[in-house]
């Protein structure tokens, strides 16, 4: 049992063989604890090949994570980064390869796994190379990672009779219609922070992604740093850029292909794209008055997706941005699991909660099979007082998901509630969650619009960074009350 690198050299080197050197593997490397320092001390030149995996931290036999559960680098939680930084640090200059064993992979696209896996490269030998100079290995020079200061706009692509129905939606909300594109017909519709678009144009992307989703979020669009740097490095990282035709009056701004083919476009303060609004946009007068909400900004956006895509899109997220992702969790639906992790960077204004589905009897599997592919299945909002805004949505007309009082039963069971406090919650529909530091998590969600899609109203306090996990069930429960008319199955 060889338990440090060092042993192992030192049979190349007593063998004194020129045919006769090292196969390094970071996972058993990593899986076995072993120290990736110690390759430090090899010479590069004795060092034949490199085997790459990553893998999601599991306690479990050692064979049995090794042939099932192994992953692209960037894509689970072993130190990949720091292994391959002292087999660069040795002068290594051969072959990079990747075994990667695991069941879903067996299964998956070759085409979007051999994607992956040169992005998983590329990504790694770009983090080795900003942190050990002058490695010999060849890698190619790409911006740093891009960092986001948050979501810009959020686009809906619509045709006219549901863009009705979702500006009323959105007057409940508290939105007004502020703006009309100067060339399109494109609404803007803006709270605090907060700018949604609603497409209802005829040609062009916006267009076909109706066609084939119906009414759904085509287009995200992130405030940056640098807009043109971001889409340089996704192309080198592989991603697809996206171009159309710009009209009059409109800017052209960088974007790429994102989750589902949707689109997300790039806006920083540069350049004229930091006027986008004033440039694209004329002012409107809204018809209809709506008593502002308090919803200050986008909070997170929730992309669903099949179960085997996730690792593709936590890789693609996170080497692109500088965002990080938790620790994978279940979302319990009463008809079965969805596995569901967030991306994040370190401000947190950029949050975006990536659950997949196994199957369509869940609320996410329905959504994606009625909407014919991965998608954003809900936005939540930010207020800094959830109790204000709820009197100011339901001043608007705003009518919330109507959530079990069983629900508020169970609520007590677990926190020991101040009844006048309880009693507010349950009065406002309001889902409540604590951590263990005190941190407090408020919900409240508006019923479904379409085939599954949903607005929902948050507000942290003091330091909660979680989803309310606990909640889902009694979420998901309501929300396919609300469905079953149309057909949804019974969980």
């Amino acid at each position: 049992q060889i338990s440090d690198h060092r042993d192992a050299w030192e049979i190349v080197r007593r063998a004194d063989h020129p045919n006769v050197g090292l196969i390094l593997d970071s996972f058993h490397t990593l899986a076995r604890k072993i120290d990736p320092q110690t390759i430090r001390s090899i010479p590069g030149d004795r060092i034949f090949f490199i085997q790459l995996a990553d893998a999601p931290q599991i306690e479990m036999d050692l064979l049995y994570w090794s042939r099932h559960f192994r992953n692209m680098p960037g894509e689970g939680d072993l130190d990949v980064v720091g292994f391959m930084r002292s087999v660069a640090a040795t002068g290594y200059n051969g072959p990079l390869s990747l075994e990667i064993f695991n069941d879903q992979f067996r299964g998956g696209s070759p085409k979007s796994i051999s994607v992956d896996g040169h992005r998983s490269l590329l990504y790694l030998m770009d983090q080795v190379r900003r942190l050990e100079p002058n490695i010999k290995l060849d890698v190619p020079a790409m911006p740093e990672r891009i960092r986001v200061n948050g979501v810009e706009f959020v686009e809906f692509a619509a045709d006219e009779t549901e863009t009705e129905e979702l500006g009323a939606i959105l007057h409940t909300l508290g939105f007004q219609r502020t703006g009309q594109h100067v060339s399109k017909d494109v609404e803007l519709w803006r709270q605090n922070e907060i700018n949604i678009i609603i497409n209802t144009e005829r040609e062009g992307f916006a267009h076909s992604s109706y066609v084939v989703h119906g009414t759904n979020v085509c287009d995200i669009g992130l405030r940056v740093d640098d807009a043109q740097a971001t889409v340089e490095r996704a192309k080198i990282l592989g991603a697809d850029l996206f171009d159309q035709p710009v009209g009059p009056g409109e800017l052209k701004i960088p974007a790429i292909r994102g989750v589902g083919g949707s689109v997300m476009h790039f806006i920083d303060g540069k350049s004229d794209l930091s006027r986008v609004w004033d440039i694209e946009f004329s002012a409107t007068t809204d018809e209809t008055a709506a008593l502002n909400a308090g919803l200050i900004r986008v909070d997170h956006i929730a992309q669903t997706m099949n179960y085997e895509e996730m690792l593709t899109w936590v890789l693609f997220y996170t080497s692109i941005f500088k965002t990080g992702k938790t620790s994978m969790f279940d979302v319990v639906d009463p008809a079965g699991l969805v596995r569901s992790r967030a991306i994040e960077n370190e401000e947190k204004s950029l949050r975006i909660t990536l659950n997949g589905a196994d199957n369509r009897r869940t609320l996410a599997g329905y959504f994606i099979a009625e909407s014919f592919g991965s998608a954003v299945q809900h936005l939540a909002f930010e207020t800094n007082d959830i109790f204000t805004t709820t009197d100011r949505l339901s001043a608007n007309g705003f009518r919330p998901l109507v959530i079990s009082p069983n629900y508020y039963d169970d609520l007590d069971a677990r926190f020991g509630l101040e009844q006048d406090f309880l009693d507010r919650l349950r009065q406002s529909g309001i889902l409540y969650d604590r951590n263990d530091d005190g941190g407090e998590y408020f919900q409240l969600y508006s019923p479904n619009y379409g085939e599954g899609f949903f607005f929902e109203i948050v507000e942290r306090r003091g330091g909660y960074d979680g989803y309310g996990a606990a909640n889902a069930q009694f979420r998901i429960a309501a929300q396919k009350r609300g469905l079953r008319p149309k057909g949804m199955p019974r969980g």
